[in-house]
C-alpha cells in the first residue's frame, strides 16, 4: 500500500499479485483484490483491470465496494475499446456493461459518465456503419461487374437508417441511396428494371417528405425523371412484347 500510495503501480501490483493466493479466507483478501485491480488500471493494463474489477464484483458482490468495482470494470472495458475505424468487438462488450452498470445503478455517482461513455461508443459504432456504408457507394463501378456493390450500398444505407434512425449522417446517405438505386436499375437486366426504378421514386419520395429543404434535392430531382422515363421505356417494351405473343399467337391458329 505505501507503493499504490506513492502511485508506484508497478511494484505495488507485483506485490498484490503475489499475496493475493496467501490471502484467501483473510480479512484483507477483499481490499487486495480491489487495490491490485487499481493497481493494473493505473498503469494502463485495462484488460486485466476489467478482468480483476469483473472477479472481485463476482466474489464480493455485498462489498461496499462492489458498485464502485463493477463501475470500473465497465469504464476499464471502455477504456479498451479501439478507434471506430478497427474492429468493433470490444465496442460492443463495453455498452453491454456500461448499459448493465446504469441499469443495476442508475441512481451512482457513476451514472452520468456511463452514460456519457455509452454514447460516445454508440457513436463509434454509428461512425463505422457510416464509413462502410461510404465505401460500397465509393466502390460501385458503372460496369456489370459492378452491380453487387450498387445493392450492397443499397441495401447497407437501409439498414444504417433502421439501425441509427436519428443519425445526423441520414440525409447524406439517403441521397446515396437514391443515386445508387437509380443506377442499379439503369444498369439491370430489362425483367428488374421496372421494381427497381419504382424503389428509386419510393426512396426519392420519402427524401422529399424527410428533408424539403435538402441541398441535394436540385442533384437528385433528375434521378426522379430518369426514373420516370425509364419506366415509360419499359411500359413500350412490355407492349411491344405482348403484341408479339399476341401476333404469334395469330400466326399459330392460321396454320
Amino acid at each position: 500500500m505505501k507503493y499504490y500510495k506513492k502511485a508506484d503501480y508497478y511494484k505495488a501490483g507485483v506485490l498484490f499479485d503475489e499475496i493475493t493466493p496467501l490471502l484467501r479466507g483473510d480479512s484483507t483478501a477483499e481490499k487486495t483484490q480491489f487495490y491490485n485491480a487499481y493497481a493494473n488500471f493505473y498503469q494502463g493494463n485495462y484488460q486485466m483491470s476489467s478482468y480483476l474489477f469483473n472477479t472481485f464484483y463476482a466474489t464480493y458482490n455485498n462489498s461496499p465496494f462492489a458498485e464502485e468495482a463493477y463501475y470500473m470494470y465497465a469504464y476499464s472495458m471502455f477504456k479498451d475499446t479501439p478507434p471506430y475505424n478497427l474492429d468493433q468487438t470490444n465496442t460492443l462488450t463495453a455498452i453491454d456493461a456500461l448499459q448493465t452498470f446504469i441499469n443495476s445503478y442508475p441512481d451512482s455517482k457513476y451514472a452520468e459518465n456511463s452514460s456519457r461513455n455509452l454514447q460516445d461508443l454508440r457513436e463509434r459504432l454509428e461512425r463505422k456503419a457510416y464509413e462502410k456504408a461510404r465505401l460500397y457507394y465509393k466502390t460501385r463501378d458503372p460496369s456489370w461487374g459492378g452491380l453487387s456493390n450498387y445493392l450492397a450500398s443499397v441495401v447497407t444505407i437501409e439498414n444504417f437508417k433502421k439501425d441509427f434512425p436519428d443519425s445526423r449522417y441520414n440525409e447524406e446517405l439517403s441521397a446515396m441511396q437514391i443515386t445508387a438505386q437509380y443506377e442499379l436499375a439503369d444498369l439491370s437486366l430489362f425483367n428488374k428494371q421496372k421494381e427497381r426504378y419504382n424503389e428509386t421514386l419510393n426512396f426519392y419520395n420519402k427524401f422529399v417528405d424527410r428533408y424539403p429543404n435538402s441541398k441535394y434535392l436540385k442533384d437528385l430531382s433528375k434521378y426522379y425523371d430518369r426514373s420516370l422515363k425509364g419506366l415509360e421505356k419499359v411500359a413500350e417494351i412490355e407492349k411491344k412484347i405482348e403484341e408479339l405473343k399476341k401476333q404469334m399467337e395469330a400466326e399459330k391458329e392460321t396454320k
